[in-house]
């Protein structure tokens, strides 16, 4: 979310400019699953890479 204010944009911007679904950036908000096809319109989409915008956390059970 740092990035698209960076970029001076909102999410309907995103959706429009990657080419995602609502839902898409409804999973991204409550840090859900999302599939590497739509991580990689929003890379494209944003000119970043999967770094920029994907955390990965150790599970810790």
């Amino acid at each position: 979310w740092h990035l698209l204010v960076e970029k001076k944009m909102n999410k309907e911007d995103l959706k429009r400019a990657a080419n995602i679904t609502s839902n898409i950036v409804s999973r991204m908000s409550k840090d859900t699953y999302v599939n590497l096809d739509s991580l990689e319109k929003i890379c494209l989409a944003l000119d970043c890479t999967l770094n920029d915008i994907v955390e990965i956390v150790k599970d810790t059970e």
